[in-house]
């Protein structure tokens, strides 16, 4: 009986907490540039935390200052200039694919060699859904998405997977 009642309250809290994760993904559509977290509460009280303990961010320090790379600081002080970048490619092509993501962070500051990015094409050569790419920064990683049925742009920070890249399944070699 015990053991059912452990399982019981497992299971509960697996639904705690990827329920909300799930409900995160599908809230109403935006086209502007959205932080998500897709860790879940632990990663929001990690990152609520360490904004806390790092006041210095990317974030503009004044109405006319535009977010910067800061490499000696955390992806999630990082993430309003990679969202200021990828918005600047959704704003010069409403199409973006991958590549013009990917060729924009570079120009930007972001290293190549620690950049990923999903298919602009399905295997049956239709338009993919959507397109998904992640730069390793700092431990962490700061992941775009965009396309018509990802409601726009998105973007989060979250932690590197076990393999040591960002995101999951196969993606796309980068030998631009």
């Amino acid at each position: 009986m015990e053991r059912r009642l452990g399982i019981a309250a497992g299971l509960a809290l697996a639904g705690a907490v990827v329920l909300p994760v799930l409900a995160g993904c599908t809230a109403a559509p935006t086209t502007v540039a959205t932080a998500t977290s897709w860790t879940g509460e632990a990663a929001a009280a990690s990152t609520a935390a360490s904004a806390e303990a790092t006041p210095a961010t990317s974030a503009p320090t004044s109405a006319g200052d535009a977010p910067i790379l800061r490499p000696a600081l955390p992806a999630s002080d990082n993430l309003p200039y990679f969202d200021s970048v990828n918005v600047a490619v959704i704003a010069a092509d409403a199409s973006a694919g991958g590549r013009a993501f990917i060729d924009a962070l570079v120009a930007a500051g972001f290293e190549k060699s620690r950049m990923e990015v999903t298919a602009d094409r399905t295997t049956v050569d239709l338009p993919a859904d959507s397109v998904q790419f992640a730069v390793l920064f700092e431990g962490d990683c700061l992941i775009g998405q965009y396309g018509p049925a990802s409601g726009g742009y998105h973007s989060a920070v979250g932690p590197a997977l076990g393999t040591g890249g960002c995101l999951v399944g196969e993606t796309r070699h980068i030998d631009w």
